[in-house]
Order: C-alpha cells, then structure tokens, then sequence
C-alpha cells in the first residue's frame, strides 16, 4: 500500500516569511513613533519637526524672511541633533552585508540608544511638571530629533530600498507611482500602512499634548520599548534576511 506525499516548501520559507512580516509590523509600530514625536515637537517644542528635515528647511526660510529668530534657532537646532543622530546610527548600525539576519542586532543596538534620548525627555518633561519651561525646549527638542535621527539611520540596515519610518514623502510618492503604473493596492498595502502609522502617531501626540500633557512621552517610550521587547522573544527575526 503506498500513501501520496505533498510536496513541501523548505523548511525555513515560512519561517522566514513570517519573520520579514514580523519586521514590517515593527516598521509601522516606529513610523508612529516618528509620527508622534512630530507632532510633540511642532506643537509644544518650538513649531520645529523632529524628522522632517525638509519642512525645517522650509522653516528656515520662513524664519529667515519674517526675521523670526527664535524659530531660526529652533529649526537649526532640529536639524543638526536629528544630523548628529543619523550619524550616529549609522556608525552604531552600519550597513545591510549578506548573511544579516531579518532583524540585525545592531539595529536594536541603535534603537536602545533611540530609547535613551527619548527616556531622557520624558525625564525632563515631567521634572518640569508636562509644561516646559522655554529654557528648556531646545533642549528637548534636540532629544528627540536625536532620537529620530538614529531611528531614520537604524531602519536603512534592512537594506530594503525606499524603507523609512521618517522621511515618508518618497514613500508617498512610490506608492502613487506604483499605483497609476498598473500594481494592485497589495503591491503598496505595507508602504500605505507606514503612512498611515505616521498619521496616526501624529494623531495620539497631537491628543495627548492637548489633553493629556502628562503621558505625551509615553507614546513614545511605549512604541520604541515594544518593538525592542518583541525584537528580544521573536522566534524568527534572528533568520537570514535572504535564501542563500
């Protein structure tokens, strides 16, 4: 008597599969990190964006023409802790090498160092009672720009192209081009889920800082130690990236 077998896939597609669908869940949980810590920022730390480097450009030209010196101060401020922060995360990061695993170590290492900066404006925050005193909020800004900067770094280890929790206007673009080029909504459901994410993480800061001041740094200890604590247990994020 003979019994049929199916065939079987490798015994580690799934798996891996799994994983990368573990990852970009993590992806959108710190695009609303970023989209919070915007809204933080552009609302209670000085009208400057934490990620949005282009904006603060703007910004600056703003200022510039208005001979706004204290949003000149803020937006330069921004910019060159969210620089510094990107350089660091890059160093601590380092770039995609084959044989990385679907969530490099190093990404994690980065990312605790994100939650430190942010730990420290929390700290900060609600030494001074949830409503910063103006001394302090360059301060606290270039915390969180920091923060980002070494987020918006980390993430490009992936070494997925277009992959970002911060700088999302390419996303938005990509999705629109891929759509009008013929791909179906399944082609672009993640990269629309990340900007929705941001979306929404504007949202939360946004209610929080109106009415709830004293929990605005919990969104963003909440979002960043979460990913950290899946990352820890997961089962599959330590798999290759890639088949060999």
């Amino acid at each position: 008597m003979t019994t049929s077998t199916r065939p079987s896939s490798p015994p580690s597609a799934d798996p891996r599969q799994r994983a990368l669908r573990e990852r970009e869940r993590l992806v959108v949980m710190l695009a609303v990190t970023s989209g919070a810590t915007d809204a933080i920022g552009f609302l209670a730390l000085g009208s400057a964006f934490t990620s949005v480097m282009t904006g603060n450009m703007v910004l600056l030209g703003v200022g510039t023409a208005n001979r706004d010196a204290a949003l000149l101060l803020s937006c330069a401020v921004a910019i060159l802790t969210f620089v510094v922060g990107a350089a660091i995360g890059a160093r601590v990061a380092g770039s995609a090498a084959a044989g990385d695993a679907v969530w490099p170590k190093a990404v994690s290492i980065a990312l605790w160092i994100e939650l430190a900066l942010f730990a420290g404006f929390a700290a900060l925050w609600w030494v001074l009672g949830s409503e910063p005193d103006p001394s302090w909020l360059l301060t606290m800004l270039g915390l969180n720009a920091g923060a980002l900067g070494l987020q918006s770094s980390a993430i490009q280890r992936f070494g997925v192209p277009g992959l970002s929790t911060t700088y999302l206007t390419g996303t938005l673009t990509t999705v629109v081009i891929r759509l009008t080029s013929g791909h179906g909504l399944r082609n672009v459901g993640h990269s629309m889920i990340i900007l929705l994410g941001l979306v929404v993480g504007a949202g939360i800061g946004s209610l929080l800082v109106g009415h709830a001041s004293a929990a605005v740094p919990a969104v963003q200890l909440v979002t960043v130690l979460g990913v950290l604590v899946v990352v820890r247990f997961s089962r599959h994020l330590g798999l290759p990236a890639r088949e060999s």
